[in-house]
């Protein structure tokens, strides 16, 4: 195992401390495990907290801030943040107008964060809770009872960021949450297993000339594997089976959509954005207009080497919140 760290015992900690140094603007508190914006409490916002397993960077530390999340929750690699850490966000946020808790579904996020929303209800704070389940690859999965939540987080937490960020109370912002997910729809692909840092060696073997289609965002293997294949192809497995899947959403199915083309932390950008070549291609032929486009490395998966596709159907309310101003470690437009 060659990896830049100390020891896996503390890597996750150190990081946190990379971070407090890199972005004195956020509130990091390493032995509590929780990143909070120092304004979270300015201006009777509804706060956002969400969180999960470490591994998955810049998701979620990095999208705090304006304009996104109030707070992140990160726990150890792979594993849910506790209770504890996600009741301490949900105080250290709350503004008089309420939280929201965007959770991915997997099953620790979930018990984890359902347990918080009831500590934090017994202290007298409104809460509300979304569920993001956009991935279509599996219905369960190892870490999973139904579908997975995956590229879709990072629509959810910047569009209801911007909605919390423009004064929307707190069953505006969660109703905006929910129909993102619903609109949202992910499939991975891995050209590699990621090696955990306790482990020390991949999570799942994957032979040499191989690659794994319908993967989760924890190495998990996915619903196919299949002999290495061009870049066309692969997008042409990934699009369709999003298209497929997105088309019993009724309405319009040749809607505008927010395009994400995800690398999972070990794929360049130079592959990335070959790789969206083929997806912008597809789309087209398929007359599916793009109305915005994201390529790069934003919900990962340590070092595995592939991608997700994810699409959303946004009209001009999603697109316009979409747009707005956003200053986030990963995430930065406007002002």
């Amino acid at each position: 195992m060659r990896m830049l760290i100390n020891s896996p015992e503390t890597v996750v900690a150190d990081a946190l401390r990379g971070l407090a140094a890199a972005h004195p603007e956020l509130d990091v508190d390493v032995d509590r495990r929780i990143v909070v914006r120092r304004d979270a409490r300015d201006g009777g916002r509804v706060g956002l907290v969400s969180g999960g397993g470490s591994g998955h960077e810049p998701l979620h530390a990095g999208f705090v801030g304006p304009g996104m999340l109030s707070a992140a929750c990160p726990g150890e690699v792979f594993t849910s943040p506790v209770p504890d850490q996600m009741q301490r966000a949900a105080t250290a946020v709350n503004g008089g107008q309420g939280v929201l808790f965007i959770v991915k579904n997997y099953t620790g996020d979930v018990l984890n964060f359902d347990m918080a929303a009831e500590l934090a209800e017994e202290d007298g704070l409104r809460v509300e809770k979304v569920l993001v389940n956009d991935d279509v690859a599996v219905t369960d999965s190892l870490y999973t009872a139904g579908r997975r939540g995956t590229g879709a987080t990072l629509f959810v937490e910047k569009i209801a960021g911007a909605a919390a960020e423009e004064g929307a109370p707190l069953d505006r912002v969660a109703t905006l949450a929910r129909r993102v997910n619903a609109s949202s729809r992910s499939f991975g692909v891995a050209l590699s297993a990621c090696t955990t840092p306790a482990k020390g060696s991949p999570t799942f073997d994957l032979p040499d000339g191989e690659l794994e289609l319908g993967i989760g965002i924890h190495g998990e293997p996915g619903r196919e594997r299949r002999p290495m294949m061009p870049s066309r192809e692969i997008a042409e497995i990934a699009v369709g089976a999003v298209l497929e899947d997105m088309a019993q959403l009724g309405g319009p199915a040749d809607g505008p959509v927010l395009v994400l083309v995800n690398g999972m932390g070990a794929t360049p950008l130079l592959e990335l954005y070959g790789f969206h070549a083929e997806v912008a291609l597809i789309l087209g032929e398929r007359g599916v207009p793009v109305a915005r486009t994201l390529v790069g490395n934003y919900v990962t998966s340590l070092d595995m080497a592939g991608c997700s596709v994810t699409l959303c159907r946004a009209d001009e309310e999603l697109l316009r919140l979409w747009d707005a101003p956003v200053q986030t470690a990963a995430l930065r437009w406007g002002r």
